[in-house]
């Protein structure tokens, strides 16, 4: 049985399938899901309904107005912060339970300016050269996979 104990923070989410796919995976691998600021649909949106199917009562979803809001309330934990504007690659970091791991809305990322205040915390995920992004949901399981494989 997987128990991660990571965190999943979603930024202003922008696609409802993304978000209820994201919430089937914290679901299943004992993550928490944090949403942040502005969502792009209703939470009770058809289609982030079924994109999670019947695992909605298994996923703990916290939401908070803004990430400075979710940061002032665990000011000891750590952030990554998962971008295309970094070299640091995700398995170059070490993770441990209790970890945050932000991610941005799906057509504009992390903004600058957060990425620009937490630079050594900014981490990607390697791709062809010339490709724009990743699905956030794929994005979001590659590294919390690493994160749970990391820690056993």
């Amino acid at each position: 049985m997987i128990n991660s104990k990571f965190n999943i923070v979603l930024i202003e989410p922008e696609i409802p399938q993304n978000t209820g796919n994201i919430a089937r995976l914290c679901a299943c691998t004992g993550a928490h899901l944090f949403l942040v600021g502005k969502l792009g649909f209703s939470l009770t949106e058809k289609h982030l309904k079924r994109a999670g199917l019947d695992y909605w009562d298994s996923v703990d979803i916290s939401k908070y107005n803004s990430l400075e809001d979710l940061k002032s309330e665990f000011p000891n934990s750590k952030f990554y912060y998962l971008t295309t504007k970094s070299k640091n690659l995700y398995t170059n970091k070490s993770f441990n339970a209790g970890d945050f791991f932000v991610f941005g809305p799906e057509t504009r990322g992390i903004p600058e300016n957060i990425l620009n205040e937490n630079k050594d915390d900014s981490i990607t995920i390697p791709m062809q050269e010339g490709q724009r992004s990743l699905n956030l949901s794929n994005s979001v399981a590659i590294v919390l996979y690493e994160a749970i494989r990391q820690n056993g």
